[in-house]
């Protein structure tokens, strides 16, 4: 039987969210023709979330280049917390069991090859936030150009009961 992230023996999101001093953003409007956040049978697929803070991209750039490393992990931390809005507008926190799979995108300067650094930024957030029920497969691909010159871009594939 799996166990819910705010519920008996699981992880109050909630509360660690309060006491890492962040706050759930409002879901970011998608960009195009789709929806933030899609559920099907016990999955949450979080469409790729963008690093935007309060309507805007916090920056733009390549990794390597523009953006430095560093910051683009603070960045894909932007964007994971923006994928836990979509998920708590959808079905709500108390509803998630796991963080199943998260895919990350590095728009990267040639030569860069710090993927996995900078996708830590979302996976280090999940943790933070989810203790063990935040640990996920992963993957961290380097890209030529995302959406509106974003330097990251997070999607997530989560369980919920």
């Amino acid at each position: 039987m799996t166990t819910p992230i705010s519920g008996e023996g699981g992880v109050d999101a909630y509360g660690r969210l309060a006491e890492l001093g962040l706050t759930l953003p409002q879901v970011v409007p998608p960009v195009a023709a789709y929806l933030p956040a899609v559920q099907s049978g016990n999955h949450v697929y979080v469409s790729g979330q963008l690093p935007m803070v309060e309507g805007k991209l916090a920056a733009t750039g390549k990794v390597g280049a523009e953006v430095t490393a560093e910051q683009g992990a603070d960045l894909a931390r932007i964007c994971a917390l923006n994928a836990l809005a979509a998920i708590e507008a959808l079905v709500g926190l108390g509803q998630l069991v796991k963080i199943v799979k998260v895919t990350g995108f590095v728009a990267s300067a040639p030569g860069f090859t710090g993927q996995p650094a900078v996708i830590n930024g979302a996976s280090n957030l999940f943790g933070d936030v989810l203790g063990e029920q935040g640990t996920h497969a992963r993957s961290a691909v380097g890209v030529a150009e995302l959406p509106l010159g974003a330097p990251v871009e997070v999607e997530v594939i989560a369980e919920v009961q």
